[in-house]
């Protein structure tokens, strides 16, 4: 099979290409280094030709209000764009809880990628996945402050991008589910708990203090970003770290 991995060149999408090649298909990497413009639509009549299933993992440039604007234009373009190839299956991956967090703009956004593909003319597949181990540092930075890292005790249940990128490349070689599959790390954390095991291991001395008003996940309520039920992938956050 032919697929055209739009974003394929970055943290998810160079694995999914790999993953795909390594099992005999034939798998292009498109983003912006290689031509394509999601936005004006430059290359993606070229990108997707011939391709049996486009896989985008394209992302905002900003997660605030503009996010809605750029999956709304993103997703349009390349509807048009399979539409008119002829392609036979559209993979999208997304968040787990994202429909359930309606105050952050970017989830919002992201509920409207998908929804504009459950909408569209190609049978199509979403993966929903919990939250990046790789984005634990980032989390940490955002509401670091002097020796104190400020975070919610929000629960947390992280996958690592080589587990979210396998089961990608699955689901995209793999018949269009017409809906969602939920994917999710093997272990549930509070988010402040996962912060002081990030530092400890890291050897970095600063404390992580409890405050139920700190960073984006704030506003999450609940356990909304974990699932049980999920397709529980391998890797635990400890061997990660190791």
């Amino acid at each position: 099979m032919k697929f055209a991995v739009i974003g394929g060149t970055g943290l998810i999408g160079s694995q999914v290409v790999k993953n795909l090649n390594a099992a005999g298909h034939e798998a292009v990497p498109h983003s912006q280094s290689t031509g394509i413009d999601v936005i004006s639509g430059q290359g993606l009549g070229e990108a997707v030709a011939g391709a049996d299933v486009i896989v985008n993992l394209t992302n905002s440039p900003t997660f605030d209000e503009a996010s809605l604007a750029f999956f709304q234009t993103s997703m349009d373009n390349l509807l048009a764009a399979a539409r008119k190839g002829g392609v036979g299956h559209f993979v999208i991956l997304s968040i787990v809880g994202v429909d359930q967090v309606p105050e952050l703009d970017y989830y919002r956004a992201k509920v409207l990628q998908e929804d504009v593909l459950a909408a569209g003319p190609v049978p199509y597949s979403i993966v929903r996945a919990t939250q990046f181990m790789e984005f634990m540092d980032a989390v940490l930075s955002w509401t670091a402050d002097g020796d104190t890292v400020r975070l919610p005790a929000t629960p947390i249940q992280p996958i690592a991008s080589k587990d979210v990128a396998d089961a990608v490349a699955e689901v995209a070689a793999g018949a269009p589910l017409g809906g969602i599959r939920n994917i999710a790390g093997p272990e549930v954390f509070s988010l402040d708990e996962l912060g002081r095991i990030t530092l400890t291991h890291k050897g970095d001395g600063r404390t992580v203090v409890t405050d139920p008003t700190a960073g984006m996940f704030a506003v999450v309520k609940g356990d909304v970003l974990t699932d049980k039920d999920a397709h529980l992938a391998p890797t635990r956050y400890g061997d990660w770290l190791s």
